[in-house]
């Protein structure tokens, strides 16, 4: 009799262990699943970080040579304030090579 109760005993078990093992697998497949969408969501934050990067220093580019344009052209003013036109003429002739420059820039960016 022992060992039919052992026998049952053991199919018993045997069934709860392949339950177990089973449920194991569904738990596994889900992690490695939350995995790819964490590793997907990763890779799209990176992507964006990249294009914010590259914005940031589009715009400090663009900040700079604002920058380099109103000085000159308050250079401009000021040396035909003073009378000096040919330095006058020298820094607009600057002024118009870095519009030009900027705007080939901006045209082979777009």
């Amino acid at each position: 009799m022992q060992g039919k109760t052992s026998a049952k005993y053991m199919k018993r078990r045997f069934k709860k262990l392949k339950e177990e093992i089973k449920e194991i697998s569904r738990q596994q497949q889900s992690i490695r699943e939350g995995q790819r969408q964490v590793a997907a969501k990763f890779k799209a934050i990176e992507e964006e970080c990249e294009q914010l990067r590259q914005e940031t220093n589009r715009i400090i580019r663009q900040s700079a040579n604002t920058q380099i344009r109103l000085s000159l052209m308050f250079n401009i003013l000021k040396a035909r304030e003073q009378g000096d036109f040919s330095k006058a003429a020298n820094l607009t002739q600057l002024l118009r090579e870095i519009v030009t420059r900027d705007n080939v820039s901006l045209s082979a960016d777009s």
